[in-house]
């Protein structure tokens, strides 16, 4: 052999070595720093040729929904180790919403989402992993995580926390908003409202409504990122543990066959997850969460696919805050699969998983290993059947799904709302304009009655660009709980709403008010036609009569050449980075 052959020889064998070597062992050899910081982290010599796999998590005592999470990632970690793998526990908390309401708190809620993504980025491209385990459960930073794993594009899988159990009589804590305005009106002492607060959240968990959390679990095991069947567990299950062992196992199945997250998902992943939401009256969050999660896998996903795939959807599930039951009962009627069972003629049944099966592989597997038979045994000892939780296909609670994007000259790039809790009175409706320059205003009028039947509350300037895009929850609730308003006038925002808001709420209206919206023109008395079933939001008349669209047109342009912008409320600081960064709500609220 001469030396030439021999040579070639060695480096083809040395190729072969390196594609086989791990990720995270390529980079040992370049850092001979690593394995002795490593050793003094606490890893054996042995650890160091194993699998490395970073688990990633919210874990904290900032709420709920993360305060259970340890329990979680020390079964991944057991659960690593069982199939040959190292686990490095990672930190990244999230705040919560509810924590944040009725204060400046909740301006930072959004922005949270973009910097934990940041975070997480950084954790697992400063140092390198071949596989990751991402776990968490709520509004922020399961979005986050979902966003970080498709730019870090590693070997991936999520595990989520589940939620808490309901309280006395199934009290869930998306009634507090409701209970607290009805002690504001006298309508109830305060020994009600404080039992109510004292035993609405009597467990860890994500919040037990079909509101942002449980949404965005519902997310992660649409996309095909969790194990089947995982979400929406209840956090108090020893189910929750065993899953996330196994998906500690199966991170390592992931490494060692190098399948990474943007190999399983596609734009048919995507329009699956969309199908379910629609199934499952998600949480109008998700418009600024999916299409921000899609940009990071390369997709593009715009809130007119959301409209699109809406039509025709079959709205399935009796849960809160559109429906009757906790979220935990959700599981119990087969959660996520039982939906897509009976949505399977809409759905891409060959888009792959992180089982390394086809969603319609999985499907089968479930319903023959007795998944659903388990299931049904939670909800025996409740005395309802499935069909109480989710409806059959052929018995919907409606086939318009549950989101509709309004388009119109008050929101020229479109609006957002969630239908099918909105009162059918408010689906095609004339009313007078009352604008507000911020949710503190409205919420006043509202509660001291200084708001009539047949207005259109207006708060403006809270969307991402100008305040960081805070929920507007206690409006919302403050109007659904009044029997006089409920179904008499809309709110209309630029910025957003809880996952648990319910009523004649419209947010999102793009563009905003900061960058000089038509939302920032609306002047007291004008005339604001909405119609859901046609998905327009237009302004029809000023100071209260009825007008031709060129003439309201030339109303707004000599109306916008007076209009000055505010300046930026925020001098330094995450606040003043996010809304100079952040694109509109209608594209996702992301920075860029």
């Amino acid at each position: 052999m001469d030396e030439k052959t021999k040579v070639q020889i060695q480096q083809e064998a040395a190729d072969l070595v390196a594609k086989l070597q791990p990720r995270s062992g390529k980079f040992r050899t370049i850092s001979p720093e690593m394995d002795p910081l490593r050793l003094g982290s606490g890893w054996s010599i042995e650890d160091l040729d194993k699998p490395q796999v970073i688990i990633e998590s919210t874990f904290g005592d900032s709420h709920p929904g993360s305060a259970g999470l340890f329990e979680l990632v020390e079964e991944v970690r057991a659960g690593v180790a069982e199939a040959g793998g190292h686990g490095a526990r990672y930190f990244c908390t999230d705040i919560c919403d509810g924590e944040a309401q009725g204060h400046d708190g909740i301006n930072y809620s959004l922005p949270s989402r973009d910097m934990i993504a940041n975070m997480i980025e950084i954790h697992a491209k400063a140092t390198p992993f071949d596989a990751g385990v991402f776990v968490a459960s709520c509004d922020k930073g399961l979005p986050a995580n979902l966003m970080a794993m498709g730019r870090i594009n590693i070997p991936s899988i999520v595990v989520t926390g589940g939620v808490m159990d309901a309280g006395p009589d199934l009290l869930t804590l998306e009634q507090l908003g409701a209970i607290s305005a009805r002690y504001e009106r006298g309508e109830i002492s305060r020994e009600e409202l404080e039992f109510a607060k004292h035993n609405a959240c009597p467990s860890c968990g994500a919040c037990s409504f079909m509101g942002t959390a449980s949404t965005m679990q519902v997310t992660a095991e649409a996309l095909g990122l969790m194990l089947p069947g995982t979400a929406l567990l209840p956090a108090t299950s020893s189910d929750l543990c065993e899953f996330a062992r196994e998906a500690g196992r199966q991170s390592v199945w992931l490494s060692e066959h190098n399948l990474c997250p943007r190999d399983i998902v596609t734009k048919e992943s995507f329009e699956n997850l969309i199908m379910v939401h629609g199934a499952i009256s998600g949480s109008t969050n998700s418009l600024l969460h999916i299409p921000a999660i899609a940009r990071e896998f390369g997709i593009e996903m715009s809130a007119d696919d959301f409209d699109r795939l809406h039509r025709g959807a079959h709205y399935l599930l009796n849960v809160r805050p559109a429906g009757e039951w906790p979220a935990q009962f959700f599981y119990y009627a087969g959660g996520v699969p039982r939906i897509m069972e009976e949505i399977k003629s809409m759905l891409h049944l060959d888009v792959m998983t992180i089982t390394g099966k086809t969603l319609g592989e999985n499907l089968e597997d479930l319903k023959n290993n007795g998944y659903y038979e388990k299931c049904g045994r939670y909800l025996e000892k409740w005395n309802l059947k499935r069909e109480d939780i989710i409806r059959p296909f052929d018995q919907a609670f409606g086939t318009d799904g549950s989101i509709a994007i309004l388009h119109g000259n008050l929101a020229p790039e479109g609006a957002v709302v969630k239908h099918t809790v909105v009162p059918r009175e408010m689906f095609q409706a004339a009313l007078k304009a009352r604008p507000f320059d911020c949710e503190e205003d409205a919420i006043h009028a509202v509660l001291t009655h200084e708001v009539k039947p047949g207005d259109a509350v207006i708060i403006r300037y809270e969307g991402p660009k100008g305040s960081g895009m805070p929920e507007m929850f206690y409006t919302t609730e403050a109007i659904a709980s009044d029997p006089e308003l409920g179904a008499s006038i809309a709110l209309i925002t630029d910025g957003r709403f809880s996952g648990a808001s319910k009523g004649p709420a419209i947010g999102h209206v793009s563009p905003e008010a900061a960058v000089g919206g038509p939302i920032a023109l609306i002047e007291e008395g004008d005339l604001i036609q909405i119609n859901i079933p046609e998905r327009s939001l237009s302004i029809v008349g000023i100071a209260g009569k009825e007008m031709e669209p060129a003439e309201i047109d030339a109303v707004l342009a000599e109306r916008r050449a007076a209009w000055k912008p505010k300046a930026n409320r925020y001098t330094s600081g995450t606040l003043k980075f996010f809304t100079e960064h952040a694109v509109s709500a209608i594209q996702g609220g992301y920075m860029e």
